[in-house]
């Protein structure tokens, strides 16, 4: 990428191979990249490192150890792992490529049940999800959940990790084909929220109480609409920001709903390193799952490299169930 705009800017260039310049890096060959909305919007509007362009985006990689610096301990040559790493912008980050660079102790294990491209899709995703849930919602078992777009690339994985903690979970869903789909995954209650009021639905299968935990994915009206679906003292999350002149307080305010925002690319942008190794624990506990059945990864499309402009468009067409992720000779 060497300029914000259309996907059309994502173009392939041959770039100098990386080296380890420091003793805790290892070496990757990168065999997929999930392709997520945060990649959509750096494109089009520019990264957060704009003296550093061209630049090459993608959080999420998955690939084998092709080299490990003198310090590293936990991995060597041969192994396979997965991550979510760099893709902002900053040089010699980056997975939209063949080889990258990381920092050991942001990376975990590669569930060995996964292909590559499905490992690819999951770490954006799997932390984003646990984070709002588990760290910001304080989510326990017992409790009912509503988590809005169940059938998206953070929603799906949100159900079962919800599920996995042994609360109920009710969840938004456009189409039979997806309310089949979330009810795979472990949903409770879909909701049609283009036919039916998802704060009456969500009412109704509380018996009028509310949800102890709101999970919003979408953004815009549907953060503030979700109030009334919340019960009092309840919790709500959001990964989107929220405008503050579309929002009306009082109902929030009248429920003594605490509210939280979630960015799971705050430890990158601030250089938190104690929370990029919670995360790859969290890669790591949820790689665990995987292999024991009870989490699995929804892989839509997946697209060649060289294709990551038309990645980019299916992205955007928003009627994407799951993930999609380009996969790297």
């Amino acid at each position: 990428m060497t300029e914000a705009g259309k996907p059309e800017v994502l173009q392939v260039q041959d770039v100098s191979d990386l080296k380890i310049e420091n003793d805790t890096e290892i070496l990757v060959r990168l065999h997929a990249a999930g392709v997520n909305p945060i990649d959509t919007k750096l494109r089009q509007r520019g990264t957060f490192y704009p003296n550093d362009m061209p630049a090459i985006l993608g959080c999420d990689g998955a690939g084998v150890v092709e080299g490990v610096g003198s310090g590293v301990q936990r991995f060597k040559v041969g192994d396979e792992v997965y991550f979510c790493a760099g893709g902002l912008g900053k040089s010699r980050t980056g997975n939209y490529a063949q080889l990258t660079v990381v920092e050991e102790q942001f990376v975990a294990r590669k569930p060995t049940s996964l292909s590559f491209a499905e490992a690819a899709a999951a770490p954006l995703v799997l932390i984003t999800a646990w984070e709002a849930l588990y760290d910001r919602g304080r989510l326990e078992a017992g409790q009912r959940v509503l988590i809005h777009g169940g059938a998206g690339g953070v929603g799906h994985v949100a159900i079962q990790l919800a599920k996995l903690k042994g609360a109920e979970v009710c969840t938004t869903v456009s189409s039979s084909e997806k309310a089949r789909f979330v009810r795979q995954l472990g949903a409770d209650h879909p909701i049609f929220y283009k036919d039916t009021d998802f704060a009456t639905a969500a009412l109704d299968w509380t018996q009028g109480e509310g949800v102890d935990l709101a999970f919003d994915t979408v953004g815009g009206a549907t953060f503030y609409d979700t109030f009334p679906a919340i019960r009092v003292y309840g919790d709500m999350v959001t990964i989107l920001e929220p405008d503050p002149a579309d929002i009306n307080w009082k109902i929030a305010r009248l429920r003594n709903i605490r509210t939280s925002l979630e960015l799971m690319l705050t430890p990158m942008l601030e250089g938190l390193t104690d929370a990029q190794r919670h995360q790859a624990e969290i890669l790591e506990q949820c790689a665990d799952w995987i292999e024991r059945g009870k989490l699995q990864i929804h892989l839509s499309q997946t697209f060649a490299l060289e294709d990551a402009a038309l990645a980019h468009q299916a992205l955007a067409s928003g009627s994407t169930t799951g993930k999609i992720v380009l996969t790297i000779d």
